[in-house]
C-alpha cells in the first residue's frame, strides 16, 4: 500500500480505530438489547438520529459523558457504565502513529490502526512490494515516485513511518501475513539493481517466517480475476468486528466492510494464491535475484 500518494479522498471522513470501532458495535448492540430506537437514543444526547448511527459506525469520536449517558438510557448499572467509560477513554487515546501525523494522509490512519490491529492480513499487490516488507532504500524510493516534490526531510518521516509499522510482524502476538503480487512487481526496476537485489533478499528471508507467505503470480498466469487495484483484507480476534478490504484509488482509499465486497475479495485473492506454489514462487525470486546480480 502507498501512503506516499498526495490523494486526499477517502469514503469515511472520520478515520476510525480497532478501539472505537469495538465500542461502536457494543454501543449498537447495547442499544438493541435494551430495545432503544435511534430516535429515543437522540433525544437522550439531543442530537440527531443521525449522530447516534455515526457513533455506532466510530466515524466521530466517543466522548465519555455521551457513552455514559446513553448506557444510562439503555438500563445499564452503574459497574457496567465505568467499564464502558473506561473504554470509550482508551478509544479517544491516540496511537503509536498519532506521532507521524505530519506524514500521515488522513485516508491512511485507519489503514495502520486496522494494520495494528487485525490477526490475520491478506494483501494483493500488482504493482510493488508491500509496504510491511520493504527494504528502507525501496520504501524511499516508492515513495519519492508518489511525492515527487517531496523534501527529503518528509521522505525521511515517511520511511521511518513505513520501518514502523514493519515491527508488527516481529511482535509475539504477530498476524498472519499473507502477499500475493504479480511478478511484474518484481520487474519494476525501483532505486536500480542493487536496491532490488536486496529487497528480494528480504523477500525471501520473510519467506521463511512461520506467519508470512509469499506467492508471486507469474506472468504466463495469464489475465485471472484478481488484475485490479491493489487491496488488503484485515480479519480480527474481536468478535464485535467484521473483517474489513481496504482497496486503493488514485485519489485516496476505501474501506469495505459488506459481506458481499469483503467475500469477492476473498475469492479473488484465493483464487490467485491458486495460480502459483511456494516453490514457484521462491524459484521466480531466486531468478530475479540473479538477473539483479
Amino acid at each position: 500500500m502507498n501512503e506516499g500518494r498526495s490523494g486526499t479522498g477517502n469514503n469515511s471522513p472520520s478515520a476510525p480505530t480497532v478501539l472505537r470501532m469495538i465500542l461502536g458495535r457494543r454501543l449498537q448492540e447495547r442499544r438493541q438489547d435494551a430495545g432503544v430506537s435511534l430516535d429515543d437514543a437522540s433525544k437522550a444526547l439531543r442530537v440527531t438520529a443521525l449522530t447516534i448511527r455515526r457513533l455506532e459506525k466510530a466515524e466521530v469520536s466517543l466522548k465519555p459523558l455521551y457513552v455514559e449517558k446513553l448506557l444510562e438510557t439503555y438500563g445499564a448499572d452503574r459497574q457496567e457504565i465505568d467499564e464502558f467509560v473506561a473504554f470509550a477513554e482508551r478509544a479517544n487515546e491516540p496511537g503509536w502513529w498519532h506521532v507521524y501525523r505530519d506524514a500521515l494522509p488522513d485516508w491512511f490512519r485507519a489503514y495502520v490502526s486496522l494494520e495494528t490491529g487485525a490477526t490475520t492480513l491478506r494483501t494483493y499487490e500488482p504493482h510493488y512490494v508491500t509496504g510491511l516488507l520493504q527494504t528502507p532504500r525501496y520504501a524511499r524510493e516508492v515513495l519519492r515516485g508518489g511525492l515527487p516534490n517531496g523534501s527529503e526531510e518528509d521522505l525521511d518521516r515517511r520511511v521511518d513511518l513505513r520501518l514502523r509499522r514493519q515491527s508488527l510482524l516481529d511482535r509475539p502476538d504477530a498476524p498472519t501475513l499473507w502477499v500475493v503480487m504479480e511478478e511484474a512487481v518484481l520487474h519494476r526496476v525501483v532505486g536500480g539493481p542493487e536496491v532490488m537485489r536486496e529487497q528480494i533478499d528480504r523477500l525471501l528471508e520473510a519467506s521463511e517466517m512461520t506467519h508470512v507467505s509469499i506467492d508471486v503470480v507469474p506472468f504466463t498466469a495469464g489475465a485471472h480475476v484478481g488484475a485490479c487495484a491493489p487491496f488488503t483484507y484485515f480479519r480480527f480476534e474481536e468478535p464485535e468486528l467484521p473483517d474489513v478490504v481496504y482497496s486503493e484509488v488514485l485519489s485516496g482509499a476505501m474501506y469495505l466492510d459488506q459481506r458481499s465486497d469483503v467475500a469477492a475479495h476473498l475469492e479473488a485473492h484465493n483464487r490467485m494464491s491458486l495460480l502459483t506454489s511456494d516453490a514457484d514462487s521462491k524459484a521466480l525470486l531466486n531468478r530475479m535475484r540473479k538477473e539483479y546480480s
